[in-house]
C-alpha cells in the first residue's frame, strides 16, 4: 500500500500550512483563547475563501469535489497549529447531510459550512464508557417526524452550531438524526473540555428531529469511523509538532557544556515518541485508505484510534516533560499541545475502552470463522 500523498494532497497540505502558519500563530491561539466563543472567526474565513473548509464537499453543494483524505491531511494541519476553529465537527457533519440527507436537508445545510456562514456540529458520545453498542438515546417516529429522548456529553460548539448531527436507537437500528438546538425539548448545558474550547452537555426530552438516511445501523458506523480517524488525524499533527518543538528546545539547551538533546536518556525518549508517530501515521492511512477504496475498514479504524489515543498521549507526555519546567507553564506552547492530546485521547472512549471494542469485534470475527 502506498501512503504517498497524490498531488492533491501535496496541495492541500501546502496550503493548509500556509492558512495555519499566517492565521494561527501562538500569539493568535492566546487572545482567542479569552474570547467569549474561543472559536477563531478570522481564521475560519481564510479556511472558507481558500476552500479548504468545503474540501470534502460536493461541487454542486459549494464544495471542492475532492475527497476524505483531503479532509484529514487538512486536519493534521489544523492539529499541528492547535487551531481554535471546529473542522472536524462541522466538516463531518455537513458530509454526512451530503452523504445521506434528503435534497431539502443538503441544499438548506451543505452550502454553509463550505462558505464558512454556518457551523454544524456532532453529538456521538453519551454519559458513561464508549462500546459499539447501539446509543442509549432512542427515537420514536412521530406524527411524520421524530422524537429524541436522552443526553449527548460534551458535545463540540453547542454555542454557535446551527444543528447538530446525533446517534439514536429507533426500533430497527441506529441511525442519525438532525436536531436544532434551539428547540423545544432540547436543553443545553454549556462546559468547556480539557483544551479549553466551549461544548455541551445535551438533554433531549421528546425533542423534534429529522432522520438522516437509512435506521439500521450503517450511517452510525460510517459517521463514527470518520469522526474516529478525524480525530486520529488531529492527534498526529499535535504529536508531530510537539516533538518538533521539544527538538528545538533540546537543541538550544546546554547543560554540563553540551546540548540536552544529546544526552542519551534523552535520545531514548525521542527516539519513542518517533516511533509512536509512525505508528500512528501508517494505521491512520491504512484505514484511511480502506474507507477511500470503499472497502470494509474492519478493525483498521479502531487500531488507528488506539494508536493516536495510546500513542498520542505518550507523546505529549515525554514531550512535555522533557521540557522540565518550561512543559509546566500555561502559556509555553507545548502545554496547549498537552491539552489537545489529553482531550483527544478521551474523545470517543480512551484506549482501555478501544481496547475492549477492538477485542470485541475480532471475537466476533472468530466466531463467524468457525
Amino acid at each position: 500500500m502506498d501512503f504517498n500523498f497524490s498531488e492533491e494532497q501535496e496541495a492541500v497540505r501546502h496550503l493548509a500550512g500556509e492558512v495555519f502558519t499566517g492565521k494561527a500563530n501562538i500569539d493568535r491561539v492566546k487572545q482567542v483563547e479569552l474570547s467569549d466563543e474561543r472559536i477563531d472567526r478570522d481564521l475560519w474565513r481564510e479556511l472558507a475563501t481558500t476552500g479548504l473548509l468545503g474540501i470534502a464537499l460536493p461541487e454542486d453543494l459549494g464544495g471542492g469535489g475532492l475527497g476524505i483524505a483531503e479532509l484529514f491531511v487538512l486536519l493534521e494541519q489544523q492539529g499541528r497549529h492547535v487551531a481554535p476553529v471546529p473542522l472536524w465537527p462541522s466538516t463531518l457533519a455537513a458530509a454526512a447531510i451530503a452523504e445521506f440527507g434528503t435534497d431539502e436537508q443538503r441544499t438548506a445545510l451543505v452550502p454553509g459550512v463550505a462558505d464558512g456562514s454556518c457551523f454544524l456540529t456532532i453529538g456521538l458520545e453519551e454519559f458513561g464508557p464508549h462500546t459499539d453498542r447501539d446509543p442509549e438515546t432512542t427515537a420514536a417516529p412521530a406524527d411524520g417526524g421524530w422524537l429524541l429522548t436522552g443526553a449527548k456529553a460534551v458535545v463540540p460548539v453547542t454555542h454557535v452550531a446551527h444543528r447538530a448531527i446525533v446517534s439514536a436507537t429507533t426500533a430497527t437500528g441506529a441511525a442519525l438524526f438532525v436536531v436544532d438546538l434551539a428547540a423545544d425539548g432540547v436543553a443545553v448545558q454549556q462546559t468547556q473540555s480539557t483544551d479549553w474550547q466551549i461544548c455541551g452537555n445535551v438533554t433531549f426530552t421528546e425533542a423534534p428531529a429529522q432522520l438522516l438516511g437509512a435506521a439500521d445501523g450503517t450511517t452510525v458506523r460510517w459517521l463514527q469511523d470518520r469522526v474516529e480517524l478525524a480525530l486520529a488525524a488531529i492527534q498526529h499533527g499535535v504529536g508531530a509538532s510537539a516533538v518538533e518543538q521539544t527538538v528545538t528546545y533540546l537543541n538550544g539547551r546546554h547543560q554540563f557544556g553540551r546540548p540536552l538533546a544529546t544526552f542519551q536518556a534523552v535520545a531514548h525518549q525521542l527516539a519513542d515518541c518517533y516511533i509512536d508517530l509512525e505508528a500512528m501515521s501508517v494505521t491512520l492511512w491504512q484505514a484511511v485508505q480502506n474507507l477511500v477504496d470503499g472497502v470494509d475498514p474492519g478493525t483498521s479504524v479502531l487500531v488507528a484510534k488506539w494508536w493516536a489515543t495510546d500513542g498520542g498521549q505518550r507523546i505529549v507526555h515525554r514531550t512535555t516533560h522533557l521540557h522540565g519546567g518550561m512543559g509546566v507553564d500555561t502559556d509555553y506552547p507545548v502545554h496547549r499541545h498537552l491539552l489537545w492530546g489529553k482531550q483527544i485521547g478521551a474523545t470517543l472512549g480512551g484506549s482501555a475502552a478501544d481496547l475492549a471494542r477492538l477485542g470485541a469485534q475480532l471475537a466476533a470475527g472468530a466466531e463467524v470463522v468457525a
